[in-house]
């Protein structure tokens, strides 16, 4: 399973002319309460989660459970407060709901297909929502109003900005876009003539680093809409790209591949400074296996990377050498690291959410209570929640504190 198929925190800062210029009449909201609306259009709490025929699950750790999407889900977020989440799936809607009970904030509608992307801007007054075939919808939650709508072709990926109100984007025709959001003010930038599966804005703010299924990088200057490094020859990926990340506090990027490794690039130069093998059993074909997660750790120079064949492979950066190599019992949809300790988190499609000591390559807890496929997987700030989306048609709340 492709992630890029079924599919990102700071206080807003001034940028200086060398920068990401924005307009000084960009909306600046204030926070406000949130006032709890009923959901006429959920479906009734009793239904069972994954409906008629889905196995339950032996125990289930979850703290709470949200069931009112009646299809999928495949995508989540948490706000920056961990109080509420966006989930978006294959019934075309996203909701906006609190963490501690459920409660529908928002229902987003008007989507015609399943909903992929979906994520809080940097001070989480605003929702972004999008699906497969393109339309994207801003949402501002103090109100409960759609404030912004676009429509692209097919969409790949989706990520706010992470110091203003800005959103990129990338199209299955291989364009990316910038928008402000909510005037609208709109950059594209050069179209290579192949799909755009993934991309990341830097933590400078100002650059961006985009994948493109021909296995080809490109690293963007975003004030000027130009390609600063391209890497486009035999040090590329041979085939698609399906993921990038990037180190928070060094110019580091790491992408993953169809064709089973990932990269090391130095942003600032666009050169590869180590590519890391990952396919655990070299005589399967390259299609059978693929990269679908990496992750820079916060605190060790450490990355991760998982496959869909279900290692889970831990490098030590400077030495560019494999500290670890740990089979899972099912493929690995999503990996994050701990915002503090040296710790992963992997959610796999056996539906089960697993915790590894990142130094040693131990396990230290797992987290059951899907009956079928996690889709998706994001950690809370404050790193104690765990939300997760599934095939189950629920979305899942876990304590990382388990003992």
């Amino acid at each position: 399973m492709r992630r890029d198929t079924l599919s990102p925190m700071e206080g807003p800062d001034e940028m200086d002319d060398d920068g990401l210029v924005l307009d000084d009449d960009i909306e600046v909201i204030e926070d406000e309460d949130i006032e709890i609306e009923d959901d006429e259009d959920s479906v009734d709490d009793g239904v069972g989660e994954g409906g008629a025929g889905a196995s339950q699950p032996m125990k289930d750790d979850s703290v709470h459970v949200f069931k009112k999407h009646i299809g999928s889900v495949f995508c989540c977020d948490v706000d920056q407060s961990g109080t509420y989440v966006v989930s978006g799936g294959e019934d075309d809607k996203a909701y906006v709901w609190r963490i501690s009970d459920g409660e529908v904030l928002l229902s987003c509608l008007g989507h015609k297909d399943s909903v992929v992307n979906v994520g809080f801007n940097h001070d989480s007054t605003l929702a972004v929502t999008g699906d497969m075939s393109g339309i994207i919808k801003v949402w501002k939650l103090n109100t409960k109003e759609n404030i912004w709508s676009f429509e692209t072709s097919d969409l790949r990926w989706l990520e706010w900005h992470h110091r203003t109100n800005v959103l990129l984007a990338g199209t299955v025709d291989g364009d990316s876009w910038l928008w402000k959001i909510p005037s609208g003010e709109c950059k594209t930038f050069q179209s290579f003539g192949v799909p755009n599966c993934c991309g990341k804005v830097l933590p400078d703010g100002k650059r961006a680093v985009t994948g493109f299924e021909d296995g080809t990088i490109r690293i963007w200057d975003l004030k000027s809409a130009s390609v600063l490094h391209g890497i486009t020859d035999k040090s590329a990926h041979e085939e698609a790209v399906t993921v990038i990340d990037c180190c928070k506090d060094k110019s580091l990027l790491l992408t993953g591949s169809t064709d089973c490794t990932a990269k090391l690039i130095n942003s600032n130069s666009g050169k590869v400074l180590a590519t890391f093998q990952c396919n655990d059993k070299p005589g399967d074909e390259k299609s059978s296996n693929s990269v679908e997660s990496v992750g820079f750790s916060y605190s060790f120079p450490l990355v991760a990377i998982g496959t869909l064949s279900g290692t889970l492979f831990i490098w030590d950066i400077p030495s560019q050498t494999q500290r670890s190599a740990i089979q899972l019992q099912s493929g690995i949809v999503k990996l994050l690291w701990h915002h503090q300790l040296p710790f992963i988190y992997t959610s796999t499609l056996d539906g089960v959410v697993s915790l590894w000591d990142g130094r040693s390559g131990h396990s230290v807890t797992t987290w059951a209570g899907h009956c079928a496929e996690i889709l998706d997987m994001i950690l809370s700030k404050d790193g104690q929640m765990l939300i997760t989306a599934s095939e189950d048609k629920t979305c899942r709340v876990y304590r990382t504190d388990k003992q």
